[in-house]
């Protein structure tokens, strides 16, 4: 093991050298309490920068076993941990004298949500620490400023690594806090299935954001209050008795005015599958942990899907048992969208009127009139939302502001009144029966089902040519395709599109073997990434990204995106 000193020795010795004598550094290094990992040195100074990571045993850092002792609270620790550190370096992070990205000192972003990231991970047998960063090297043009990078390693992190790293000198009262609310968040998604809930919102949560592009709570917003009716108590196992709404399973519309908070609870709700940190006023906030957002998303590529639950007698008389298109329509991409998410394993739909198609959502009665059943290939989801939730156990939510159709099928009914929810569902039933849908009984249709086993792509037999590149949350490259994101609405961070990249560069590279079927290819994909974590999915000398966790159901979704894919 090589000591500090050894690298402080070799930096003085390249210093002024061409930039590639940087590559000398590589290996671990022996500090004061942690290791100092360089485990990738960049080419040029304009290249990503340098991948440097820091190792602390458990018994230097000092965590109580209680604090990691499950997934819940190691994740949440995790992050505590790496937000800390996050914070530190913002002190010292600085534009050394020189080219490119030197000086550069990056570690993960993270936002509301709590992810489970590669950027920091505990070992939960004992407890070891290990926290990966970014440095940019320093130098003058191509030549080596080994001055700035010495400031870098022996005076800003030996600084910041034990008031971040070391429990000793963190506040343990605030340790504490972290480890009890993911004890109580964890608690209430219990809860859900055992109530027969598919969500819960608590009294008080804050529901607005800052604005469209900020995620932290709006200031002097309106608190959430549950209408009487809905109004359920859990007693946590730190924070005590909490009231709050819970939203039962079936089917449940949300109505009202323009402005009045409907999309606002739905957005709640979508991201309520992910814990939120204490301070962002949904931290109360659980959705089930399978639920989708489904909307229309013209354009996109479908893969041998059987959508015949909602699409028939094509005029072409193409199969929609084994459908595929590289152009979806609104309507096709919707229903596409339902049974891809029934694979993935939902229990839960949520849909906003806003973003779906409307010949899929509903017929009125004027149109079913003048176009007979037999003229028209789309079974509306409002046919088929009953049938789905009795036969497969899926739930809805559903935000509608202009048609009252699914008065007739939903089960509870919620008015937003300025950002208040109303429990309304006598009410509407009542207004309900002075207007009697008048469509015929959908015909019968069985549940989805097509057997799809992905084939490798000719340009994966060469894996030392494959590229990857993330474009933010939104998209990634896989060689020169991209897998469009923009409408999988619950990806929060871009660290879960990158690992997104990586997980289908490593199911074409060793699962796609034409045999295998798609779902069972993701459950052992999935069940690796439980036991193993991210790091598994890298095959590289070191990791090339930040990596955060995203669910299975982003996994379906991105695969079903990808337009390279061969079945």
């Amino acid at each position: 093991m090589k000591h500090a000193n050894d690298l402080r020795q070799l930096l003085g010795q390249i210093d002024r050298k061409s930039y590639p004598a940087y590559k000398d550094t590589r290996g671990s290094y022996r500090f004061p309490g942690y290791l100092l990992n360089i485990d990738h040195v960049q080419g040029d100074p304009f290249a990503s920068p340098s991948k440097v990571s820091v190792s602390v045993s458990g018994q230097e850092a000092g965590f109580p076993p209680d604090t990691y002792d499950q997934p819940h609270k190691r994740i949440a620790l995790q992050d505590h941990i790496l937000r800390l550190f996050s914070r530190a370096l913002n002190q010292y992070s600085f534009k050394a004298r020189g080219s490119g990205k030197s000086g550069l000192i990056s570690v993960s972003r993270c936002g509301q949500e709590i992810l489970e990231r590669t950027a920091c991970h505990i070992n939960p047998k004992n407890g070891d620490l290990l926290v990966r960063m970014e440095v940019g090297f320093p130098a003058d043009g191509r030549r080596i400023n080994s001055g700035e990078l010495i400031k870098i390693l022996f005076d800003f992190l030996p600084k910041c690594i034990p008031s971040s790293l070391f429990y000793k000198h963190l506040d343990p009262k605030k340790v504490q806090k972290v480890k009890e609310l993911s004890e109580d968040q964890h608690y209430i998604r219990q809860q859900l299935s055992q109530r027969h809930l598919t969500a819960f919102v608590a009294n008080g949560t804050i529901l607005p954001r800052e604005s469209g592009v900020s995620a932290r709570p709006m200031k002097n917003a309106v608190p959430f209050q549950s209408p009487d009716s809905l109004e359920i108590t859990l007693d946590l196992p730190n924070h005590g008795p909490i009231s709050g709404m819970g939203i039962p399973q079936g089917i449940t519309l949300i109505v009202g005015g323009g402005y009045h908070g409907k999309s606002t609870l739905l957005k709640a709700l979508e991201l309520g599958v992910y814990n939120h940190i204490a301070g962002d006023g949904r931290e109360y906030t659980a959705t089930d942990i399978t639920a989708v957002k489904i909307r229309a998303e013209d354009g996109r590529s479908i893969k041998k899907a059987d959508i015949s639950m909602f699409i028939n007698n094509l005029p072409n008389n193409r199969d929609t048992r084994a459908f595929s298109t590289e152009d979806a329509s609104g309507s096709t991409s919707q229903a596409a969208n339902v049974v891809e998410s029934m694979e993935a394993g939902t229990r839960l739909f949520l849909i906003d009127e806003d973003t779906c198609a409307t010949n899929f959502m509903v017929r009125d009665d004027l149109m079913q009139r003048v176009v007979h059943r037999n003229q028209e290939p789309i079974t509306p989801f409002i046919e088929r939302v009953r049938q789905i939730y009795l036969e497969q156990g899926i739930s809805s939510v559903i935000v509608a502001g202009s048609s009252g159709s699914y008065f007739h099928v939903a089960d509870t009914i919620l008015q937003m009144n300025q950002y208040k929810p109303y429990d309304i569902t006598e009410l509407a039933k009542k207004e309900a029966q002075a207007f009697p849908l008048t469509c015929e009984d959908p015909p019968p249709a069985a549940p989805p089902h097509s057997v799809r086993c992905p084939r490798q792509g000719a340009p994966f037999k060469k894996s030392d040519r494959i590229k990857l590149k993330t474009m933010g949350k939104d998209a990634f490259s896989i060689n020169k395709e991209t897998v469009d994101l923009r409408y999988v609405e619950q990806l929060v961070d871009s660290e879960q599109t990158t690992a997104l990249a990586y997980l289908l560069k490593y199911m074409e590279l060793h699962c796609f073997d034409g045999r295998t079927e798609l779902k069972n290819i993701i459950q052992k994909l999935s069940d690796q990434i439980q036991e193993k974590g991210l790091i598994s999915i890298n095959e590289g000398a070191y990791l090339s990204s930040n990596l955060a966790m995203p669910r299975p159901q982003e996994i379906y979704a991105c695969v079903n995106r990808y337009r390279e894919l061969m079945l």
